[in-house]
């Protein structure tokens, strides 16, 4: 698995950087999250938990995906920032859970 950054953006507004960035997977299954965020930590030199990966598209039959992330500084900025299922998704936060509804009568 090769990655290759595509773009780099630096947001100091939002205390993190916006990357995107392409997978070259020849023969091999789609990368999962968890293997995409190792794999930008490393080329951004960045903590893997502050990663949070928001889109990944493969394209058919050519064993490459392309994919957006968002590399945080800190983790109280990714949540406040993130909307909960992508901290959810990239394991940052857990699900919350819903309240059982009551039954009506009839």
């Amino acid at each position: 698995m090769k990655v290759e950054i595509v773009s780099k953006m630096e947001n100091k507004l939002l205390d993190r950087v916006e990357v995107n960035f392409k997978i070259d997977h020849d023969g091999e299954s789609t990368p999962s999250r968890d293997a995409v965020k190792t794999a930008l930590a490393g080329s951004l030199d960045m903590e893997k938990d502050l990663i949070v990966v928001s889109d990944m598209a493969s394209k058919y039959g050519v064993g490459s995906t392309e994919g957006y992330a968002k590399a945080y500084f800190s983790a109280e900025s990714a949540k406040k920032y993130e909307r909960n299922h992508l901290l959810v998704r990239n394991k940052l936060a857990e699900k919350k859970q819903k309240a059982a509804k009551a039954k009506k009568k009839k």
